[in-house]
């Protein structure tokens, strides 16, 4: 018991600390801080960004380049309103809520539960704590609120504000933000201008702008089944219980990739990008026990199958990529709202019949992983604290051990004085290497405290040129992780780190 507390503890310690280095070393900040922020809302700063970019980088290579039957998009955020009403996101895209009566404060209910699950947990009360969310999971997957409320109260669970057990009905929530499109004044078109409403959505998701766009892709892609169209984008939920730094915001973005299939193909199609997608988690490195898939207890309304691809965070197992078997629900739907017919001519002869399959509106299988939670993964993975103390001194780092096809910087250059000509014989091997990868160039302090800012980041090499530089035009490189240097000629540099890259 006393070393599960522990375990907690130390997890719930370097998630904090992760969110601290995020700030201080520019990955990630708190969005409008200088007026105090906005709740789940954050900013991505200079090497937050170059991570995150590579991220998509990866993945969309990954998904088009390395696949001559899937293609890429870039959909509007704003789409007409009708589109999520086929969708069914107007009648179906809800949470359960419950608030309590004295702090005034709303929770979703699986968080609520699954909190307090996480604290038995931390008390060594493991298969209560299995239990409870076996019976949560039951009971969300029948739409049982009334026992979900009653389970809540017989476990006594608190609301973290109040400290009381006085809480209202559970109720559902629509998440979608709404606006208005065009001028908010009365005109003589009345609600509608040009066919669309005044009031859109914000997209909750980004698979929607992907099979609105299926006839247009497949036709001018010339694209024969089975072809997959992915895409990156922005979608925006309005949570009620944002939390958990970046891992769940209002904001925030998706990698999906939508494959279109013969119809009774899906769970062959399911089970391999079940797979597909697992190994790509598994190609950055990542130690396949930190991985685990989780089935739907609860399908959602257009599946036949889905899972999560779960990684565990300083916070516990949680969902980064979902694969989803959508069945054809959405053409179909699309199609029948729309009057357009979403269908699919296929020339290819059905060994059962001998004859073309012919016209079918396609299935779909998604795979869906949230950006910023891949961000964050990559960030909890690769956060390292190292005790480097000898007998003679203390001494410590932190080290972001990224990926190096993943790291914002791959290389530092550093001069190791200001004089000398060193700078500009350090000026050349920057030139000569940032057109191939981002390069950082430093000047200020000691070469050590320069080292130790370049472990902070993640940068995967650090060249310093000194006085013997000068005589044979060798440099030494420094390697992060072993943290072993290595001299070699000054025009090898750039083959060694694009080496490593690749």
């Amino acid at each position: 018991m006393a070393n599960d507390s522990k375990k907690h503890e130390s997890s719930t310690s370097k998630f904090q600390s992760i969110i601290s280095h995020c700030k201080e070393y520019g990955f990630v900040f708190p969005g409008s801080e200088i007026y105090d922020g906005l709740q789940a809302v954050y900013d991505y700063g200079q090497w937050g960004s170059e991570l995150k970019k590579n991220i998509k980088d990866y993945w969309w290579k990954s998904m088009t380049q390395m696949h001559e039957n899937i293609i890429g998009i870039d959909a509007a955020i704003f789409m007409h309103p009708t589109t999520w009403k086929a969708s069914g996101h107007v009648d179906n895209f809800n949470d359960p809520m419950i608030d309590n009566k004295d702090s005034k404060k709303r929770y979703r209910v699986d968080h609520l539960i699954e909190d307090y699950a996480q604290k038995l947990n931390a008390e060594s009360k493991i298969q209560e704590a299995e239990q409870l969310l076996d019976e949560m999971n039951s009971l969300l997957a029948k739409d049982d609120f009334e026992s979900l409320k009653k389970l809540i109260v017989d476990n006594k669970i608190k609301c973290s504000i109040s400290g009381t057990c006085n809480w209202t009905d559970i109720r559902q929530f629509n998440l979608m933000f709404s606006t208005e499109f065009g001028s908010t004044e009365s005109s003589e078109k009345g609600p509608e201008e040009n066919g669309l409403a005044n009031i859109v959505y914000l997209r909750p998701e980004t698979a929607q702008g992907i099979f609105v766009n299926f006839l247009n892709v497949q036709k001018s892609g010339r694209m024969k089944i089975p072809f997959g169209i992915a895409q990156i984008g922005k979608a925006f939920r309005n949570e009620i219980v944002a939390r958990q730094f970046i891992f769940r915001m209002r904001e925030f973005e998706q990698m999906e990739m939508q494959f279109f299939i013969r119809p009774g193909t899906q769970k062959e199609w399911y089970e391999r990008w079940k797979e597909t997608r697992m190994n790509w988690h598994l190609s950055l490195g990542i130690s396949n026990d930190k991985y685990r898939f989780h089935d739907h207890v609860k399908l959602a309304h257009y599946a036949d199958a889905a899972c999560d691809i779960e990684y565990e965070f300083p916070i516990g197992f949680k969902e980064v990529e979902g694969i989803h078997s959508r069945t054809d629900f959405d053409l179909k739907n699309h199609q029948e709202y729309s009057k357009k017919k979403m269908q699919y001519f296929d020339n290819d002869v059905d060994p059962a019949t001998g004859k073309p399959y012919g016209n079918y509106i396609p299935y779909v299988i998604e795979t869906s992983i949230g950006l910023d939670r891949m961000f964050l993964l990559v960030m909890s993975e690769a956060y390292t604290e190292e005790d480097l103390s000898t007998s003679e001194k203390q001494d410590s780092r932190v080290v972001l051990k990224f990926p190096p096809s993943l790291a914002p910087v791959k290389l530092a250059i550093l001069p190791l004085v200001k004089k000398d000509g060193l700078p500009e014989i350090a000026r050349k091997i920057m030139d000569d290497c940032k057109s191939s990868f981002r390069c950082f160039y430093e000047e200020k302090d000691t070469i050590g405290k320069r080292y130790r800012r370049m472990d902070a980041i993640g940068t995967p090499f650090c060249v310093t040129v000194d006085q013997q530089t000068k005589e044979d035009n060798t440099v030494t490189i420094r390697h992060r992780d072993t943290m072993q240097q290595e001299r070699i000629p000054a025009d090898q540099v750039k083959k060694i780190v694009a080496g490593s890259i690749i």
